[in-house]
């Protein structure tokens, strides 16, 4: 672990954040315990590899996932945060893996789906985290069927408070929900 918090102590490009995600010795449960790091900048960039091993190795990612999930709600570094939120957008897809669907479908997902309402309505939370909070929560209605009415109310709540790309993101999620019976 201090080997990638010495090499990630220092701003890395996407080059070497792909490298690094590639290195197979660095497990997921690492890149989640250094994205909660003290350092701000050293947390976002564990969680950006984090994210890349999630997109490239899944094998790799898989065995952390409960971890990942439950971390999640810990998660208070902004920049780390659009990377977890990320990564749980793709969890939650149509698309995703059976395997990743198996973990989603048994996981108690009810806290998770409260703090992502919340960071969805906080005025802090940049609008590339409350993007993907929308698809996140939009994701889990057929799981969870009330979601789908208090995603529809709360989006009708931000739409004029947030910004125009914000506005684009909630005319996609309305379509979808349009599409969820």
């Amino acid at each position: 672990m201090q080997a990638l918090e010495s090499i990630i102590q220092h701003p890395i490009g996407k080059i070497k954040a792909e490298e690094l995600a590639s290195v197979e010795t660095l497990s997921a449960q690492t890149l989640i315990d250094v994205s909660f790091h003290h350092d701000e900048q050293i947390g976002f960039r564990a969680a950006w590899i984090l994210e890349r091993v999630y997109s490239q190795y899944e094998e790799r990612f898989l065995p952390f996932a409960r971890y990942f999930l439950a971390q999640l709600p810990l998660q208070h570094n902004l920049s780390a945060l659009r990377h977890y939120v990320k990564i749980l957008a793709f969890m939650t897809d149509k698309k995703a893996s059976a395997e990743i669907k198996k973990v989603i479908e048994a996981y108690e997902m009810d806290t998770i789906v409260e703090v992502v309402f919340a960071w969805l309505i906080d005025e802090k939370i940049p609008v590339a985290v409350k993007s993907h909070c929308l698809n996140i929560l939009a994701n889990l209605i057929p799981k969870h069927e009330w979601i789908k009415n208090e995603l529809s109310e709360t989006m009708e709540f931000l739409v004029d408070k947030e910004s125009i790309a914000f506005f684009a993101k909630v005319k996609q999620i309305r379509k979808q929900l349009r599409g969820i019976k």
